[in-house]
């Protein structure tokens, strides 16, 4: 019973997570899996979409779609990824013969005529430039001013947006006995405090290099006790020193796995992990139970057989019937629960 069902408790596990869309390299990784206590996870990418997005039009002096029809098309002949998330916004097909006279100035933004109006589009320094007065944004993202004819027309805010299921999983997660989780990024420390904040996540270290990140993951490791883990959550581009670095790097996404990570995801959505930390618990108790209930039964058998109670029967069922059982309950670690 101990020689099957333990090996077989974890090929069911591993099995159960493949099927739920984690893909495990190995059973003691399922088991430092069950162990974690603290979950570390990258911003950009892992707890938001890491894709820019038009969250809001402030101040402005006409219509929404009508300021975002001039931003979009002023910024038409330009690929950076705010002219893109402009563009997405607008939601219609640009007809670029309405725009002309289109000036990019580097690390201001665009000028250009639309239908014959000036539109200038771009951050303070342009409003400056061009002498029209902003009005700061009161929310953190990238603010984009807009002026129309000299005279200013409102702001855009754009900026990363959350994934849908992030501030579920950070719940679930203390819920399923993880201490604290921490956020790092490269961003600055407004903004990630903000989404922070609207998380629920414990601690969170903004302003960071990918070396500074393995330095912050090594202070963390040195803080815990040796019994607990940490698990680090990445998108895995540019993440492989911190997830080498960590008890166990989970790379989420399939198509930026990488090799270093222990634990990938097959996609992007971060209940996964807590669906993960599930199965190795799972998996782990079955394991366990198979332990106490096979030598336990034949601690039973030896006794009842010193004092003459013990049959045949009782033997065969100390023997065949316990592995039985132990290969039954193995196998239940292959269901998993929908979260």
């Amino acid at each position: 019973a101990l020689v099957i069902s333990i090996p077989l408790g974890f090929f069911a596990g591993i099995g159960g997570a493949s099927n739920a869309g984690v893909l495990v390299k190995g059973s003691n990784y399922l088991e430092t899996l069950a162990q974690t206590k603290y979950v570390v996870f990258d911003k950009t990418g892992t707890l938001t979409k890491g894709v820019f997005e038009v969250v809001g039009v402030h101040h402005n002096t006409m219509e929404e779609k009508k300021i975002l029809e001039y931003a979009a098309l002023a910024e038409s002949f330009s690929s950076h990824p705010i002219s893109r998330s402009l563009k997405t916004a607008y939601g219609k097909e640009i007809d670029q013969k309405r725009v002309t006279d289109v000036e990019e100035i580097s690390g201001n933004g665009v000028t250009a005529k639309v239908d014959g109006t000036s539109v200038a589009v771009g951050n303070t320094k342009l409003m400056k430039r061009i002498g029209v007065e902003a009005v700061e944004c009161h929310q953190v993202g990238t603010v984009i001013h807009v002026a129309i004819d000299g005279a200013y027309a409102g702001h855009i805010l754009i900026s990363d947006v959350l994934k849908p299921t992030s501030k579920e999983a950070i719940v679930n997660l203390k819920k399923n006995g993880i201490k604290e989780t921490v956020m790092l990024t490269g961003d600055i420390d407004k903004v990630a405090q903000q989404v922070a904040g609207e998380l629920g996540v414990d601690r969170v270290y903004s302003e960071l290099l990918p070396a500074d990140k393995v330095s912050k993951v090594e202070e963390l490791l040195a803080k815990k006790t040796e019994k607990e883990k940490l698990a680090f959550v990445g998108d895995g581009i540019n993440d492989a020193p911190v997830l080498s670095r960590a008890d166990i790097g989970i790379a989420m996404g399939a198509l930026g796995s990488d090799e270093a990570a222990d634990v990938v995801l097959m996609d992007d959505d971060p209940m996964k992990i807590v669906k993960a930390i599930r199965i190795a618990k799972k998996c782990m108790r079955i394991v366990y139970e198979n332990i106490y209930f096979a030598i336990g039964i034949k601690v039973i058998c030896l006794l009842l057989g010193a004092v003459g109670i013990a049959n045949m029967w009782v033997a065969i069922f100390a023997d065949v019937g316990v592995m039985i059982i132990a290969v039954l309950n193995a196998i239940r670690t292959l269901f998993v629960k929908k979260l």
